[in-house]
């Protein structure tokens, strides 16, 4: 069982930068692979970013790629996504989620934090 917190969501301007975190309990951290996914009113959950669990491998969705890193911290049980030069376009609440499968699709992820409020102001 892993329980998810996220942290660090808020208000920023266009071309700004917000950096997430993810606090994870329980055990084995390292085994799992970690995604960030973000979702807006009235659409589905879409996939941003990923990490394997030892954190040598890294998978992101077009739209953010070059912009966004995932990273992780395994003696700290934590993710992070790091977010530059955002764009309006990028305002959602944003998820981590846990998975013993390095995949892109949000049903392959048993585990979820409460999600974190991220606007981006034009």
């Amino acid at each position: 069982q892993v329980q998810l917190v996220e942290s660090g969501g808020g208000l920023v301007q266009a071309g700004g930068s917000l950096r997430l975190s993810c606090a994870a309990s329980g055990r084995l951290f390292s085994t799992y692979a970690m995604a960030w996914f973000r979702q807006t009113p009235g659409k589905e959950r879409e996939f941003v970013g990923v990490i394997s669990g030892s954190g040598g491998t890294t998978n992101y969705d077009g739209s953010v790629l070059g912009r966004f890193t995932v990273s992780r911290d395994n003696a700290k049980n934590t993710v992070h996504l790091q977010m530059n030069s955002l764009k309006p376009e990028d305002t959602a609440v944003y998820y981590c989620a846990a998975s013993s499968y390095f995949v892109l699709n949000s049903g392959a992820y048993p585990y979820w934090g409460q999600g974190t409020q991220v606007t981006v102001s034009s």
